[in-house]
């Protein structure tokens, strides 16, 4: 085995590792995907440079549908960006798709959620509506050849030093 898929699998590894119990919060819960195959996702960012998912092909991906107005949304940012600071140096990416509002709602959510993931526009929903997402917050785990294992439904602990917090 290469490597570079010892790191890629042990990023999945702590990516599910980081949610003891499945779950906290509001019940989301990290499932197995039954929805098909991935669908297509091309967005752009706040600075308007568009992002494939193609572009991450090789990384674990956290794709989490959000928006400014949803509670649990809001109070799963900063757990992510532990995550994500966890593993800093690894083929991993979160990838947060703001669910049909506009850059500078995003940009002024910023200003007080400070997180540093890439933040994606779906101004007209149908990135959501093509990933099947009728609840906000839901996350998917997406594996290095870009197939979905993984979808949560709700707000995830992805980070343990929260989810010891929330007992």
């Amino acid at each position: 085995m290469s490597s570079r898929r010892v790191v890629v699998i042990a990023a999945l590894a702590a990516v599910l590792s980081t949610v003891p119990g499945g779950a906290w919060a509001a019940g989301g819960t990290l499932k197995p995907w039954s929805g098909g195959a991935t669908p297509p996702l091309a967005l752009r960012d706040l600075e308007g440079r568009e992002h494939k998912l193609a572009d991450y092909k090789g990384k674990v991906i956290v794709l989490n549908f959000w928006a400014t107005w949803c509670d649990p949304c809001r109070e799963e940012m900063p757990a992510m960006q532990r995550l994500q600071d966890k593993l800093a140096g690894k083929p991993f990416v979160i990838l947060a798709v703001d669910y049909g509002e506009g850059a500078p709602r995003v940009k002024d959510f910023l200003k007080n959620v400070p997180v540093r993931f890439t933040m994606l526009l779906d101004r007209d929903t149908a990135a959501a509506t093509a990933w099947k997402v009728k609840v906000l917050p839901t996350s998917l785990v997406i594996d290095p050849q870009q197939k979905v294992r993984f979808v949560a439904v709700g707000d995830i602990g992805w980070d343990t030093a929260r989810s010891r917090t929330r007992s």
